[in-house]
């Protein structure tokens, strides 16, 4: 089931957000909505609203047969925006932007990197670790793997959580909270949401060969928590 949330532009669209998702789950999904904010801050006459489209393998389905509350649904399940706007911030991207205008016409100038790709980088997120068997004296009794990549999970679980930090329902709210009143609660923490598990060549207490399969090794994905 693919859910795709769109910004409805004359005929045309241009896509927003993506999100796969399992008939079987259950609860809030989000969508990073920023770019879309940002051009109805600076440029309110393209504000022509949003467009939610529901795919499976069969084709397009309306969001009510694929489970999901519309205006008729439970009042305390209907969908919400949240946006937050600092003065100061925006008048300061609206300048960039008009300068951003001049420098594309010089020789020397290089691509800048967004404040979403900013966010996204220092957001929570897989990094890369290789563990070495060696490196923790283990050698003597594990034959093999050498080591293996077993990444870890770091990153800002900063408002807004978007769509890529998988964060949990109970992390949104936390942050939420958070940002209203930061000496109530701390932010969610980044932390593995998937792991899987490795196989192990080593030898027992009685020297003999043993091949084992040790779960919940190596972080598969990342999320808020």
């Amino acid at each position: 089931l693919f859910m795709y949330i769109q910004q409805i532009k004359e005929i045309k669209v241009m896509l927003l957000g993506q999100r796969t998702v399992w008939a079987s789950e259950d609860g809030w999904l989000v969508f990073d909505l920023t770019t879309a904010s940002n051009l109805w801050l600076v440029k309110p006459e393209q504000n022509l609203g949003l467009h939610l489209l529901v795919e499976d393998s069969h084709g397009s389905r309306s969001p009510e047969l694929s489970g999901l509350v519309t205006g008729s649904g439970p009042r305390n399940k209907q969908p919400f925006l949240v946006v937050f706007f600092k003065a100061n911030e925006v008048r300061l991207r609206s300048i960039r932007s008009a300068h951003g205008q001049k420098r594309r016409h010089s020789k020397h100038s290089k691509p800048q990197r967004t404040s979403q790709d900013v966010m996204k980088a220092e957001g929570c997120n897989r990094r890369e670790l290789y563990v070495s068997f060696k490196d923790l004296g283990w050698q003597d009794w594990i034959i093999a793997p050498e080591g293996y990549s077993a990444y870890y999970c770091e990153g800002e679980c900063a408002f807004p959580l978007n769509s890529y930090m998988n964060a949990t329902n109970h992390a949104i709210v936390q942050t939420l909270v958070h940002f209203i009143n930061p000496d109530l609660v701390p932010k969610p923490c980044c932390a593995p949401t998937q792991l899987h598990g490795i196989s192990v060549l080593y030898f027992d207490d009685s020297s003999n060969v043993i091949l084992k399969k040790y779960r919940n090794m190596v972080v598969r994905a990342c999320g808020c928590h």
